[in-house]
């Protein structure tokens, strides 16, 4: 894709940026920034699904750990 753009660039001068790698760490940053906030809560909601009801917590175990059930 970046070679097809820069192809363009020397026909349409605005497709220029591409050519800087400041720009194009930008965009990319962005993608993978809107990548995550779209897919995160979904991921994250199916992964919970599959956990269950969290890690088994030993009924002989330490007082303190019961306090983590559900975490």
């Amino acid at each position: 894709m970046f070679t097809l753009l820069v192809d363009f660039a020397d026909k349409v001068s605005v497709f220029n940026v591409f050519r800087y790698i400041t720009f194009r760490t930008g965009g990319a940053l962005i993608t993978s920034a809107l990548i995550v906030f779209i897919f995160g809560p979904t991921i994250i909601n199916s992964l919970r699904l599959r956990q269950g009801k969290g890690q088994p917590i030993r009924a002989d175990g330490p007082q303190t750990h019961f306090k983590k059930a559900g975490t």
